[in-house]
């Protein structure tokens, strides 16, 4: 791959996990409500299940699952069910306060942090979209295609890693306000509400929008 043509595709890239999405959201809230060791393993969830979606959108399977209107529809309300969950569960939350020390989390958190990052990473369907989208314009046929699926594949877990620990890094400073009294609630009020929200939008969405 030329060098030029990876520059390209690395601001692309950077544009793209810059950005914060339900994953950023869930990795803040996962550090701020139980500690930034959480969201470690909530942010590997996601970016193994993007870059399934990668995988699959490289491939050309993406290309199928994207063209099927039923596939597209299922993964999109499996995405916004989830999302519309959370929210409910944030905001029905009864506590008042945050209490947790920032000890290594059991196996059973590790793999329920990590499920929960994998299941908000994996059932955008945008995603797709994006990545069938994307693709075409950097592959070049006349050179290795396991080559260029290895740079562009580590390109984007370098930098989406980054970014979505960079953000529950950042929750993770900022729990010390939150664990003050009274203030969980207030930040359950938000982050619920937000994430009803995505989930209403990603139910509205339609291929030809994205």
């Amino acid at each position: 791959m030329e060098l030029e043509v990876w520059l390209y595709y690395l601001i692309a890239i950077l544009i793209l996990t810059a950005s914060p999405g339900p994953s950023v959201l869930l990795c803040i809230t996962k550090s701020v409500t139980h500690g930034f060791k959480h969201a470690i393993y909530t942010a590997f969830g996601s970016l193994i299940a993007i870059i399934g979606i990668m995988t699959l959108s490289f491939t050309g399977l993406g290309l199928i699952i994207a063209s099927s209107d039923f596939i597209f529809t299922l993964i999109k309300y499996a995405g916004a069910l989830y999302l519309i969950y959370l929210g409910y569960k944030t905001l029905t939350s009864k506590e008042e306060d945050y209490h947790f020390e920032n000890a290594a989390p059991s196996k059973k958190d590790k793999i329920t942090s990590f499920i929960s990052g994998f299941i908000v990473g994996g059932s955008n369907p945008k995603a797709i979209i994006f990545f069938i989208a994307l693709f075409p314009q950097f592959i070049n046929l006349n050179t290795s295609l396991f080559s260029q699926y290895i740079i562009f594949v580590s390109t984007f877990a370098i930098l989406e890693l980054s970014w979505l620990l960079f953000y529950a890094y950042l929750g993770h400073k900022s729990s010390k306000w939150f664990l003050q009294k009274g203030r969980a609630k207030f930040f359950n009020q938000i982050t619920g509400g937000v994430f009803i929200g995505a989930g209403v939008l990603l139910s509205t969405m339609k291929k030809s929008e994205i």
